[in-house]
């Protein structure tokens, strides 16, 4: 007897790319224009209280079509890409039973691949973490503390802490950044390859340019501390959520941080945040450059023909 033909795998598009660089707007469109759904895949845009700072999308944008993940736990949550996995496959799951397009939509390359990928696979870099941890351990050591780090990762993975000396920057870093994205320590991990694939993923990188792209990170940061992310961070300080959490260690909140405790003014802090947003979104773009078949777009020029190509490849599914 013959074996059985494969049955197709689900499809789903997957709008990516450095933070600012125009997903938000133009999945919102190709979500809209074919009867779609966005699950997040932002990792700090999981979590209650901070809009602002993550660029979330508005009420208005999110009553245009149904949005998944958003503001699902709260900042001093544990949350990390073995959770995010779990549930996003869930929503997709619930989105495609309901006969629409699931549009997996941000810019955290580490929770796409434990999307499309799982964790079974050695766990990718994470250019936003790596960058707040990165800045963690400079401060640490300006306030004479460089062993922050590896207190730190002995909390999450006492056996790597053991093994490894406290200015081992590099291999600090990555231990937390797989012990923090799979919940599990490092030193527990055996990876055995990667799962079967379970989805069949059309993956387009948004990418106006790097010129471009620093000109809108720019704009966007200024933006949001006119619309108020300093008073966001205020009050997130209020509610209890300190400085030393991984959700406000994000690019925009640890920038606050100094103004609100009086060591720094506004201005120098923007300054500094752009900086950092520009080095991240660097970063990003050279995580996105490995991923295998993704469609680089420029979100103005390319645009029409992304569409056209998200028509032709959800109409193959139908």
């Amino acid at each position: 007897m013959s074996e059985p033909a494969p049955q197709p795998l689900p499809r789903i598009v997957v709008v990516a790319g450095p933070t600012a660089s125009g997903k938000t707007g133009h999945a919102l469109a190709w979500a809209e224009a074919m009867d779609g759904e966005i699950v997040n895949a932002d990792s700090q845009q999981v979590y209650r209280h901070m809009d602002i700072g993550t660029a979330k999308p508005s009420a208005a944008e999110r009553a245009r079509v149904p949005h998944h993940l958003l503001d699902i736990v709260l900042p001093d949550d544990a949350y990390n890409a073995g959770r995010y996995a779990t549930d996003a496959s869930a929503a997709v799951s619930a989105i495609l039973a309901r006969g629409r397009a699931p549009f997996v939509v941000g810019g955290t390359g580490l929770y796409l691949r434990a999307l499309l990928e799982g964790l079974s696979a050695p766990v990718g870099r994470d250019p936003e973490r790596r960058t707040a941890l990165e800045a963690l351990d400079e401060a640490a050591r300006r306030e004479g503390d460089p062993e922050r780090l590896h207190r730190y990762l002995a909390k999450l993975d006492p056996a790597s802490a053991r093994r490894l000396h406290p200015n081992d920057t590099v291999r600090l870093i990555r231990a937390i950044e797989i012990s923090e994205a799979t919940g599990q320590p490092a030193s527990e991990l055996r990876h055995e390859g990667p799962a079967p694939r379970r989805y069949e993923a059309l993956i387009l990188v948004l990418d106006p340019g790097r010129e471009a792209l620093n000109e809108r990170i720019d704009r966007r940061c200024e933006a949001m501390v006119e619309r108020g992310l300093l008073q966001e961070v205020r009050d997130l300080r209020e509610r209890g959520y300190g400085p030393e959490l991984a959700s406000m260690r994000a690019i925009g909140y640890r920038h606050m941080q100094p103004v609100i405790e009086g060591r720094e003014i506004l201005a120098n802090v923007v300054e500094q945040m752009k900086h950092d947003t520009r080095q991240f979104a660097r970063r990003q773009r050279t995580w996105f450059r490995a991923v295998p078949d993704a469609i680089w777009t420029h979100p103005a020029t390319g645009a029409a023909a992304a569409r056209e190509a998200i028509e032709r490849f959800l109409g193959a599914a139908s």
